[in-house]
Formats: C-alpha cells, sequence, structure tokens
C-alpha cells in the first residue's frame, strides 16, 4: 500500500537525519539542518547509494517534512523542552505520512465521504460527515494506528463564537483521583475507570497482554530470534493495540462529555487549577491513576470549547492551597493529607475535601486567564 510505504520511508529518513548529526557531532561538525540534510540526501546520498532509490518512489513532501520533524526534536532537545530524540520503530506508529498542495492553484478537495489527497487521488472515507467541506484545505497527515488508517486535515475556517448574555454565576472545578472532576455547585462526575465498559477493556486488555507474553516467553524457551515473529504472534500484538485504541476511544468520549456538561451550565468563568502532573506521576503510589485521568487532554479540550462558547477560563496558581483553605472561616490547615477526604475546621466546617477545593477555586482572585 502506497501510505504505508510513504511511512515507512518517512520513518527511514528520520532515523537517517538523527544518525548523521551524532556521526557529525562525534567527529567534531557542527549541527545540520534539515535543508542542508535534504541537499545532502538528494545530491549526495542518493546517487552514492542506488539501492536506496526508492525513497524517491514516495511524495517528496512527506520525506521533507519528515527531516523538518527531526530537526524540530534536536530544538526541544537543544531548549530543554523534552528529551533526547529518540528512534522510530515500525511497531510504535508513530510515524504519520504529510500531504500538502503542490502548488498555489492546487485544490484539495473534501467531500462526505472521500477526500482527495495529493499522489494518491480519491481515498474512500470509513466515517461520513467529520471533515468539513467548506473550509480551505491547507496540508493533512495520515497516520496508522492498531491496523487503522486516520486523517487529519489542517484548513482556513471562520470560526463563529456562541456569545450569550444569559450566563450564570462562574463555577470552580477541582480535579481529582477518587472523582474525575468537583464542581463548586455541588456536581460531581465519577472517575473514568468506573465506567463499566471501561473496566471490560481493561480485563481484556490484560488477559491479551498475558497472551502475548506467554507466546514471547515460549520463543525464548525454544532459542528463536524474537525479531522473526510468527503470525500468532503478530495477531495478539495487533489486538493488544486495538484494545490500547479502544481505551483511548472510551476515556476521550468521557472528557468530552463532562467538559459539555460544564459548558452547557452557561458559566461566566471557570476556574481550574493548575495541576504539577509530571510531579505527581513521580509518585508510584497514585501514577497509574493519575495517567487513566486524562488530565491534560480535559484542560485542552475545555479551552477549545469555552473558546467557541465564550467562556472565561481561569487558571489558580499551582501553590493555591485549594484544599486546606477552609472556605467559611479562611482558615489553612497545614497538616491535610491525601487520606483525608473530609475537611473538619475549628470553625465547625465539615465538608468534603473536592468539594470545598471547587468551591475555593471559585472565589480565588489570584489567577490567570487562559
Amino acid at each position: 500500500m502506497k501510505i504505508r510505504q510513504t511511512i515507512g520511508v518517512c520513518r527511514y529518513v528520520y532515523n537517517l537525519y538523527l544518525a548523521y548529526n551524532q556521526t557529525n557531532y562525534q567527529s567534531g561538525g557542527r549541527f545540520v539542518t534539515a535543508n542542508e540534510f535534504a541537499k545532502w540526501l538528494n545530491h549526495e546520498y542518493l546517487p552514492n547509494n542506488p539501492d536506496k532509490a526508492w525513497i524517491k518512489d514516495v511524495s517528496s513532501k512527506s520525506v521533507k517534512q519528515a527531516i523538518v520533524n527531526a530537526q524540530t526534536a534536536y530544538k526541544r532537545f537543544f531548549n530543554k523542552q523534552s528529551g533526547f530524540p529518540k528512534w522510530k520503530k515500525r511497531r510504535d506508529q508513530d510515524m504519520k505520512m504529510y500531504f500538502v498542495k503542490t502548488n498555489a492553484k492546487t485544490v484539495i478537495r473534501c467531500e462526505r465521504h472521500r477526500i482527495n489527497i495529493p499522489t494518491l487521488g480519491y481515498v474512500r472515507l470509513k466515517e461520513y460527515g467529520y471533515l468539513p467541506q467548506n473550509g480551505c484545505i491547507r496540508s493533512g497527515t495520515i497516520s496508522e494506528k492498531a491496523g487503522r488508517f486516520y486523517v487529519t486535515v489542517l484548513l482556513d475556517e471562520g470560526i463563529t463564537v456562541n456569545s450569550n448574555s444569559n450566563k450564570t454565576q462562574g463555577i470552580g472545578v477541582d480535579l481529582g483521583v477518587n472523582t474525575f472532576a468537583t464542581v463548586s455547585n455541588g456536581i460531581t462526575f465519577e472517575k473514568i475507570n468506573q465506567k463499566q465498559r471501561i473496566r471490560q477493556l481493561e480485563k481484556k486488555l490484560r488477559r491479551a497482554q498475558r497472551r502475548l507474553s506467554r507466546q514471547y516467553e515460549h520463543k525464548k524457551l525454544r532459542r528463536e530470534r524474537l525479531t522473526e515473529h510468527s503470525a500468532n504472534i503478530e495477531r495478539n500484538v495487533l489486538r493488544v493495540q486495538k484494545l490500547y485504541q479502544a481505551l483511548q476511544r472510551k476515556r476521550m468520549e468521557y472528557v468530552r462529555y463532562v467538559v459539555i456538561v460544564l459548558a452547557k451550565t452557561k458559566p461566566e468563568f471557570i476556574t481550574i487549577e493548575d495541576l504539577n502532573i509530571s510531579g505527581m506521576m513521580k509518585n508510584r503510589h497514585i501514577s497509574k491513576a493519575i495517567a487513566k485521568q486524562n488530565f491534560y487532554y480535559f484542560r485542552t479540550w475545555l479551552l477549545y470549547v469555552c473558546r467557541k462558547w465564550d467562556i472565561e477560563i481561569r487558571i489558580a496558581d499551582r501553590f493555591y492551597p485549594s484544599s486546606k483553605l477552609c472556605w467559611q472561616c479562611g482558615s489553612i490547615r497545614k497538616d491535610l493529607t491525601l487520606r483525608d477526604r473530609v475537611y473538619k475546621c475549628t470553625c465547625g466546617n465539615v465538608i468534603d475535601r473536592d468539594l470545598q477545593a471547587a468551591i475555593n477555586l471559585e472565589r480565588c482572585s489570584d489567577y490567570k486567564i487562559a
């Protein structure tokens, strides 16, 4: 298939760029940019290596974008925004096929059931009506996950803001582990893993992983090369990938549901806390529960929806004592721990810890607007 071939070439060129810069650095050379590497690839590497002529069989735009992505990974490492760039592997399926308009007059047409991709032609879509048909598509990417291909497009389209003057009082939202979200008006949303369908998928995933692990152990006992996977192992790897993909979709669907419910209350503002997710993930006791709650996706989707609904998003400071501050007398209880789920104050205030945090976030005056 042309898409798999393009993704494979992009993965090879991406790794080649990383290796070229590492070798150049070890020999005392300077950093090679994406444009310089593209010139070396076309004028030196391919003419001297005729067996690598299959790199020219795919779209040059996709190859150039893979080189640019590798350069971006290096720059993020230099700016201390991420770790050192890693090699792309076939099983990770994190490479994408990039397509763009070949010239200014070319139009990437999109209909309800198909999209016209340069160098491929019209490709039929399995799910209808998701891609907008009115906007002008500038570029897009095709990715493969668990045996399925997904297309994402970048287009110019006017965004209509649903401004509404009939807004209610602002709310505060506290995210937690025992409950996914607690709102200052008393509404609570159960954590994601309590949904029945998610529990069923996690049970199937555990069984599929055990089955796959036994197959790998059997190959080790027979002293076979693990790189030469059998058809049964390939089939079970795909089964595990599909279960991971289904779990991810269900969790994202639940997060979007919570955001829509919050937006439909038409609050004047929504205040959330600036959580230190990376620091919380270092705690081995709660790291797994934190990872399953999808806090980052909640914040990203909340910003997107509230921008369309003209709702102000306030971000409270990370060190704001939302849970330790009594909402009645204003005293701070410094000995409060994560095990204390009920807040008890000397003034007689007895309230759920998460609900009090949401109320304090609603009343917070030290915030920044997202």
